[in-house]
């Protein structure tokens, strides 16, 4: 989806991945890395369960050890896919409008580590386009975007794989090789 919409804008098309893990006392989504480096913990607000920060600080300290060890799982999956692949260049993003393209959007973690990455970043603003969401996380496209183009809100969401006849992911490469030469489909 990505590269159609650069296409079609004729701008750079660049890649955040997301690592999404589930951690102790079954919080759904609680954690999430991204190739940026980062790590962080859902908002509890957003949580169903809406564990206090108190309960949350308590969870992380008897569970530390599982806590880091699915840390280091998912920047290593993430390096796995990655591979050599820069980071997405700070500079590049400032003063412009950035569009985040998920091909589908469980809870709305993914944005908040987006949120993250370009919270010291000046961008005139801020557009989140999916194909599916669910309804918490269209509250989070409503929180965090300036603008949302969303086809679908479902109440129940299912898996990604669900809302899509053929979810054929291209190879690594061939995505790396489609970001690089974007400029040449304009």
């Amino acid at each position: 989806m990505g590269a159609e919409i650069a296409k079609i804008m004729h701008t750079d098309l660049f890649s955040l991945l997301t690592e999404e893990k589930t951690l102790p006392a079954e919080l759904d989504s609680f954690a999430s890395a991204n190739s940026a480096g980062s790590y962080m913990y859902s908002n509890p607000a957003y949580n169903k369960n809406a564990y206090s920060t108190g309960e949350l600080e308590l969870i992380k300290a008897e569970s530390y050890p599982s806590i880091l060890q699915e840390r280091m799982n998912a920047f290593q999956k993430i390096s796995q896919i990655s591979g050599k692949q820069e980071y997405i260049p700070k500079k590049l993003l400032k003063n412009h409008v950035v569009i985040l393209v998920s091909d589908g959007l469980r809870n709305g973690i993914s944005l908040d580590v987006a949120a993250e990455f370009l919270e010291h970043i000046q961008i005139k603003k801020l557009v989140v386009a999916t194909t599916v969401a669910s309804m918490m996380a269209a509250d989070k496209m409503h929180a965090l975007a300036d603008e949302i183009v969303c086809l679908d809100v479902v109440e129940n969401y299912i898996s990604i794989n669900h809302y899509y006849n053929d979810n054929t992911i291209p190879r690594h490469e061939e995505i790396v090789a489609r970001m690089k030469n974007i400029i040449l489909e304009w």
